[in-house]
């Protein structure tokens, strides 16, 4: 005797089969979804901040007739990032979660000094170093600190910014001035929007000294003697 019964529920095993391992495929990118998620922090994308340029300065400045070309600021691997760098001993670095800077903060840094540069009014040309242009003199920089430091669990951070610079007369490539620019400022809360404040005051107030201290070190160079026009290409 034939058994209808096994037989009749084979097609429906095959079909319940089948069901499962087509739920199981659409389910297989939603877990692998939630996995990346999970190692991207969520997925969530972080939040941009961006830091000014500095627009005020001594009224003595001299005006420098003189060129400049601006390099990249040479940084640490740590410090080469568009993360927001955090420290809570001093042997360890960390970055804030979901923040970020709109740029890496050396290529930050060189833009916003090029930019103060402009704002003093006080030198002929200022703009990037780049091999086609010919300048006069070459600023060269570290970026050695640019981190929010804690004292404690939920006490507000210190900011910490110092950046070096070597100005070089070009064409012969001589350094003829060195400078160091320091800030320390405690954050007054301790929320993203007043440490990166806090950031760009820092910043602000280094940039300033070193903008300072190159126009009057190219100024007793002998930036003071005229030399029209700009920027210009250098010869082929």
């Amino acid at each position: 005797m034939t058994d209808d019964s096994a037989n009749s529920t084979r097609p429906r095993d095959g079909l319940l089969a089948r069901r499962d391992v087509l739920r199981l495929a659409a389910l297989a990118p939603v877990v692998a979804t939630s996995c990346t998620s999970s190692l991207l922090g969520g997925g969530v994308p972080p939040q941009l901040y961006v830091l000014s340029r500095k627009t005020s300065f001594a009224p003595d400045l001299p005006m420098v007739r003189r060129q400049l070309l601006v390099e990249r600021p040479d940084a640490s691997a740590e410090l080469d990032t568009s993360r927001i760098a955090l420290s809570n001993t001093p042997t360890t670095l960390d970055y804030f979660a979901d923040a970020a800077w709109t740029d890496r903060g050396p290529a930050m840094v060189q833009q916003l000094l090029i930019e103060s540069f402009e704002q003093s009014g006080k030198i002929t040309a200022v703009s990037r170093d780049v091999a086609a242009l010919r300048a006069d003199y070459l600023l060269l920089s570290e970026l050695r600190r640019f981190t929010a430091l804690y004292n404690g669990a939920n006490a507000p951070p210190t900011v910490f910014v110092r950046i070096l610079v070597r100005l070089v007369k070009m064409p012969d490539r001589t350094i003829i001035g060195q400078q160091g620019a320091e800030r320390r400022l405690v954050a007054p809360r301790n929320d993203m929007a007043t440490i990166v404040e806090t950031f760009d005051d820092a910043l602000g107030g280094v940039m300033k000294d070193l903008v300072e201290w190159t126009l009057r070190r190219m100024y007793e160079d002998g930036g003071s003697r005229a030399e029209p026009g700009g920027l210009s290409p250098r010869p082929r």
